[in-house]
């Protein structure tokens, strides 16, 4: 039987947990759907004519938008971007403006590890809505999106201000509320969420390419849909706060008011499909409650959890696991639970002979204490904690489970998340570090600090959710 010694399950945990991590690299993921062959753009298995086309504008939002930018002016190449006039504007983390693109200008729209709306986001998305209103019927604008564009491409309905919609939105977070749930509400507190980007873009023909880092890939959900049909309705947006009981706090008032009017103003929504995510290609011309484009949109979904499930998956086979691995379509729970049962599922691995791993993606949620209480983490280290506090009460040596942001950012901390074992939990309870208190008070960045437990990559220029190793030696 081979054997492994902690050290190296921690070598082999992130070795496997980053080769998901580069599966879902823009470099990796556009080329096989924009390329250009002679005088033809293919849009994945579409033709398009580049004699029809005046000019490319390349606009959007998210954490892979820098890289992204990049890999689309490598596609189509110097000679088209400069025939083409390429130019354009993305929002990214002011972190992750590396590598930078030629032709595309990238903004900072909001500082690193401040996963939150900004004035400096206001300003881009603002003169993202200016640039495609610009555009003409013989223009062709790609628009970027990846997760974290929720926050990065704030523009704030008619009424609403800014302070409003962080406040409604910092508060819905912080009792737990899903992604679903949050991206609702500022889909119906935007002028460029939930569609309004394409009905605003008076180009020809839009193209989005889109990395999901929203379990069971909803477009109308990836940061909060700026070119997708909007699935949900005012009334919706108001029952989660309701759900939360935010109304009755009375905080947020333009906000608030702002969803009551637009739902006491809203029609029926036409008929939705069955499967909201039925293709990766989605073609409209209007929504219901928008103003009706001449622009014909395409939504491509390029980069999701599942290929990066699978290219983990890969690289623990061939180095010597037994692998079986998952990937979430529904929305998970709270990361404390997820984490014990992972921690649960690992000691059972340890009637399994032979070195095993199970690979999962998926997105958790936490409900945070209060402000004055509250320490310092994210849902990938308060998920490897909890997991790690099943590990010492049951004594349970030779397994490592690993839980990471793809992204690089793991709630406003730098790390990406946090590996924990049987030893790590033995020697922070040796320095009087009780996990159970750390868990309470979300202080799970300074229990794995201490004891080098977290994972620090930086941006990675991606994202798709968290993706999560258990191993056993």
């Amino acid at each position: 039987m081979q054997n492994r010694d902690p050290e190296q399950l921690r070598r082999d945990a992130l070795a496997i947990w980053q080769a998901g991590v580069e599966a879902v690299q823009p470099r990796r993921l556009i080329p096989p759907v924009l390329r250009v062959e002679g005088e033809t753009l293919w849009v994945r298995d579409e033709m398009l004519a580049l004699g029809d086309v005046e000019r490319i504008v390349v606009v959007g939002g998210g954490k892979a938008g820098a890289a992204m930018a990049v890999a689309v002016e490598q596609a189509l190449g110097d000679a088209v971007c400069q025939s083409k006039r390429l130019s354009g504007w993305v929002n990214v983390p002011a972190d992750a403006m590396t590598p930078a693109p030629r032709y595309v200008h990238l903004h900072p729209a909001r500082p690193a590890g401040i996963n939150e709306p900004t004035a400096e986001g206001v300003f881009g998305a603002e003169e993202i809505l200016r640039q495609v209103a610009g555009l003409g019927p013989n223009d062709l604008c790609l628009c970027l999106i990846s997760g974290g564009g929720s926050a990065l491409l704030p523009a704030p309905a008619d009424g609403v201000s800014l302070d409003d919609k962080l406040t409604l939105t910092q508060r819905l977070s912080a009792a737990g509320a899903n992604i679903r749930q949050l991206n609702t509400v500022r889909k119906h507190l935007s002028r460029i969420k939930g569609g309004r980007l394409a009905a605003a873009c008076q180009a020809g023909r839009l193209v989005s390419l889109i990395i999901s880092d929203v379990i069971g890939d909803p477009l109308d959900l990836i940061a909060s849909g700026p070119t997708a049909q909007d699935e949900s309705t005012a009334p919706e947006a108001l029952e989660v706060l309701d759900a939360f009981d935010l109304r009755r706090l009375e905080i947020a008032p333009s906000a608030v008011t702002h969803l009551e009017r637009s739902a006491a103003d809203s029609t029926p929504h036409a008929p939705r499909e069955a499967n909201i995510t039925r293709s990766v290609m989605d073609t409209m011309v209007g929504w219901p409650g928008l103003k009706p484009s001449a622009c014909r949109v395409t939504n491509l979904l390029i980069g999701t959890l599942a290929i990066a499930v699978d290219a983990a998956s890969e690289e623990a086979t061939r180095r010597g696991y037994r692998t079986t691995s998952s990937t979430a379509k529904e929305l998970e729970g709270p990361a404390e639970q997820v984490g014990r049962q992972l921690a649960k599922q690992a000691i059972a691995m340890l009637d399994k002979s032979g070195p095993v791993c199970l690979i999962s993606g998926g997105e958790p949620t936490v409900v945070l204490v209060d402000a004055d209480r509250r320490g310092r983490g994210g849902r990938n280290q308060q998920l490897a904690l909890a997991a790690g506090e099943v590990l010492l009460r049951e004594k349970a040596s030779g397994c490592l489970i690993l839980s990471g942001g793809t992204d690089g950012e793991d709630g406003p901390t730098d790390a990406a998340g946090a590996w924990v074992d049987l030893e790590l939990m033995t020697e922070a309870t040796r320095r009087g570090f009780a996990p159970a208190d750390y868990l309470t008070h979300n202080d799970a960045y300074s229990f794995f600090d201490v004891v080098d437990g977290l994972i620090r990559t930086g941006p990675t220029q991606t994202n798709v959710g968290d993706l999560r190793i258990v191993l056993r030696r």
